[in-house]
């Protein structure tokens, strides 16, 4: 009768496999801002030099990927890790206030912005499934991540990419693309590989971090699109002033 006793009492009270399993994971592939090497409207050199993700317009500046969720109530910065890959500069983690979710963001070199795009659609593809250990925790990164996103130049406009096979049919992943027109340039790439596109854009746009922490609140909880997209337009309208409607028109959701 012991025994019976311990058993129930520690299947209420040790966290089952099944819990584990539905802490998510987000992987953000970042193209540093460069006025060098990219197709954009130059910007003030401190914010466009591809080298330098301390003043970087997309990770170190006041609405960049690091800056910006470093603020967020809902985000915790866990670990930072400089120079992890030859490509990318510098790797952050968060783990969400809940609990429920980590995000790793990785700052690519912004001459390397083919490669992140590259690397980016591969793991909407589901491939190359990484673990990222932190601390006692494994967490599921590119192929293996719940979400993948990309922000930054929408490096589709100037080049192609070899169009990555997806390795396991089935596996796409929810993907988010911060970028100019990223809907008529990224969304062909997921549909054949049955990518679920939580957030696209129509039109110009400034892909900074507020977008993002609205879209992924809405993901985190289980919103329709129509909800993701709403957050997203309310936070790009209170930033950028550019009225709720014309947000709206900006975004799109699947």
């Amino acid at each position: 009768m012991r025994v019976i006793l311990s058993i129930i009492i520690a299947s209420i009270f040790m966290p089952s496999a099944a819990a584990k399993d539905t802490v998510k994971s987000i992987h953000v592939f970042v193209a540093l801002c460069d006025n060098e090497s990219q197709g954009i409207v130059p910007v003030p050199k401190h914010l466009g030099d591809g080298n330098d993700p301390k003043n970087n317009l997309y990770w170190g500046a006041l609405y960049g990927t690091k800056t910006f969720m470093k603020k967020s109530k809902d985000w915790t910065l866990k670990a930072t890790m400089k120079n992890p890959t030859d490509k990318i500069l510098e790797r952050i983690i968060f783990k969400h206030k809940t609990g429920n979710a980590y995000l790793v963001a990785d700052a690519y070199r912004g001459n390397q912005i083919k490669s992140t795009v590259k690397d980016f659609l591969d793991a909407a593809a589901g491939n190359i499934p990484r673990m990222l250990k932190h601390e006692e925790t494994d967490i599921k990164i590119s192929g293996g991540a719940d979400m993948v996103v990309y922000v930054g130049h929408n490096g589709l406009m100037d080049f192609k990419v070899d169009v990555p096979r997806q390795n396991k049919p089935g596996k796409g992943r929810d993907a988010i693309v911060l970028a100019c027109k990223s809907k008529p340039y990224f969304k062909p790439y997921f549909d054949k590989r049955e990518c679920r596109s939580v957030l696209l854009t129509m039109g110009f746009m400034a892909p900074e971090a507020y977008t993002l922490e609205a879209a992924l609140a809405g993901w985190l909880a289980g919103e329709s699109a129509e909800q993701i997209r709403n957050r997203a337009a309310a936070a790009y309208n209170k930033y950028q002033k550019c009225g709720l409607d014309g947000a709206k028109r900006l975004f799109y959701a699947e």
